[in-house]
């Protein structure tokens, strides 16, 4: 009884702040983003060290813009050089690509690069391939300084029979060898994510993205992300005089190991870190040492035009800062750390690897 008299004040006080602030457990994950409480040096960088190249974008349409305002942005973040992957244009009427030259021309000539593209609809009919060189070589004297490859090639595209349209298909070889011969590069998107073919349950790390966009998930009926990656790298292995730039460090930003013996294999494969820093950001000290080594093969890229994300890249490679938010937590709900590269692996993934790949870039624009 004594203890019972002890103890109901302090029940009476629980019940009281029970009542003063009740506990709610029910959250949803997605709900779930508390601040950290660690306390670290904060170093937020607006503008990079060095002038980049970011040798993959998408400016949409180019033919008619008024390029000032995004050349403000450009200069306030320190970009020498944008390159817009979406060169050709095919929904577009008219010539799109002459007209995006034509524009470029007028306004900032040395600022903005095309990266042509081609179109694989007609691949059945016999003339395709002729017809798609010739495009090559018209565009490449129009001023084009490289091919973009879009997934939609090993994931999208179809033929007559209403197979898949692999990578690797034979027919495709007069491009790519036409893209050696013409000494530009290619960039290209295999796949996507491999989380994307993975079942959407608790041991998907993509959840939250395929939750909130559930169109980027492909089915069975799909080819496997496997086939499509082996088709990719069966195409580096036949056309080595062929430089290719594999887009998203090819997918395997969470496997560096695996990376460094692609790049190993593939002298002619290059890569970029377009939309895949996260996954720099959360191994510092791997990162550093893949970047390092393959420092003459590895360039800057974004992959859309927000400038403010921006930052988390310079701040990614430029600093040593520790626990810090990516952008978008559905791409990355874990935190970022910084490299802290050194000025010469920076100057070389900014811009002094683009330009070896593409000599006629303005050399004025960057130091040597």
């Amino acid at each position: 009884m004594k203890k019972l008299l002890v103890a109901l004040p302090l029940l009476i006080c629980g019940l009281a702040n029970a009542q003063e602030k009740p506990l709610d457990m029910k959250m949803d994950f997605e709900d779930y983003n508390p601040p950290s409480s660690l306390v670290v040096p904060e170093h937020r960088i607006k503008r990079a060290k060095f002038p980049f190249i970011d040798i993959h974008n998408h400016y949409g349409s180019m033919n008619t813009a008024d390029l000032s305002e995004r050349v403000k942005f450009m200069d306030e973040l320190n970009m020498g050089v944008m390159v817009n992957l979406s060169g050709r244009g095919f929904r577009s009427s008219g010539d799109h690509l002459e007209k995006s030259f034509e524009n470029i021309k007028k306004q900032y000539p040395n600022r903005f690069l095309l990266f042509t593209n081609i179109d694989f609809e007609d691949i059945d009919n016999p003339a395709w391939a002729g017809r798609m060189t010739k495009q090559l070589e018209e565009d490449v004297k129009r001023g084009a300084k490289g091919l973009k490859i879009y997934k939609s090639l090993g994931i999208r595209n179809k033929d007559k029979n209403g197979n898949w349209l692999a990578i690797d298909d034979p027919r495709i070889d007069p491009v790519w060898a036409k893209c050696g011969e013409l000494g530009i590069p290619v960039l290209i998107h295999s796949a996507d994510p491999k989380q994307f073919w993975d079942p959407i349950d608790n041991q998907n790390e993509r959840w939250l993205e395929l939750k909130l966009h559930p169109n980027r998930r492909y089915d069975s009926t799909f080819s496997s992300w496997e086939t499509i990656i082996e088709q990719q790298h069966n195409v580096f292995k036949k056309h080595t005089k062929t430089k290719f730039i594999n887009a998203h460090l090819g997918w395997y930003g969470s496997d560096l190991k695996k990376l460094g013996e692609l790049m190993d294999q593939f002298p002619n494969m290059y890569t970029e870190i377009g939309a895949v820093i996260a996954e720099l950001g959360r191994q510092p000290r791997a990162a550093k040492a893949f970047l390092t080594k393959y420092q003459n093969r590895v360039l800057f890229g974004k992959d859309s035009w927000v400038p403010d994300e921006y930052e988390t890249y310079f701040r990614v490679l430029e600093t040593e800062d520790e626990y810090f938010l990516y952008h978008k937590r559905y791409h990355a709900f874990w935190r970022m750390y910084g490299l802290g590269l050194s000025d010469e692996v920076l100057k070389k993934i900014y811009y002094k690897n683009a330009m070896s790949l593409i000599p006629s870039i303005d050399k004025t624009l960057f130091p040597k």
